[in-house]
């Protein structure tokens, strides 16, 4: 009995598993939203092994105010047409993805600093989310994350004056808002 139920778990689950995959049945189309049950189990696994392999990540201990600053322009540049921002909603095209890219007006009290690098850096395999070492600097990454931190204390008019300011690559920069007008992460 016992040597039947082991057969059975070693040769004809994956025997299954493999003929669901080449069967086709499964619907990858991205124009209905996964199951609860796939959408749990990625989410999950995106979860864990985000705090694993970020556990590795040496984060700064604390950013300044040049850092959200220039994060910002990362996050206009890099991020807001996908994630959007707060009263920026994400550009239309984006409604085709699956899974929609979540809003990250609250990511900091999702993910710890060296998470939200590992995220920036690595991307996220099948959600859209792109890993973006081979575009962005170090540097450019972590004032990201030091953006990612201080944008829940932003208010959306301030966001919406630092759009307009248009402080994001002008050809000569313009002076950034003053210390005061930078959120503290």
């Amino acid at each position: 009995m016992l040597i039947g139920a082991a057969v059975a778990i070693v040769v004809i689950v994956p025997l299954g598993a493999l003929a669901f995959i080449k069967s086709g049945i499964y619907d990858v189309g991205a124009a209905r939203p996964h199951t609860k049950l796939t959408e749990w189990m990625t989410h999950e696994t995106m979860i864990h092994s985000v705090r694993r392999h970020a556990a590795e990540v040496d984060a700064p201990a604390s950013f300044t105010p040049a850092q959200v600053a220039a994060g910002f322009c990362e996050y206009e540049t890099h991020c807001v047409a996908c994630h959007g921002a707060s009263a920026v909603p994400r550009e239309r095209w984006v409604s085709g993805e699956e899974p929609d890219p979540p809003y990250l007006l609250d990511a900091s009290h999702r993910f710890d600093r060296a998470e939200l690098f590992w995220i920036v850096d690595h991307g996220i395999k099948m959600t859209g989310m792109p890993a973006w070492r081979g575009t962005m600097s170090d540097e450019a990454m972590w004032n990201t994350v030091a953006f990612l931190e201080a944008m829940p204390k932003m208010n959306s008019q301030d966001y919406l004056k630092w759009r307009s300011a248009k402080l994001c690559g002008a050809i000569a920069p313009p002076p950034f808002p003053g210390p005061s007008a930078i959120p503290r992460p």
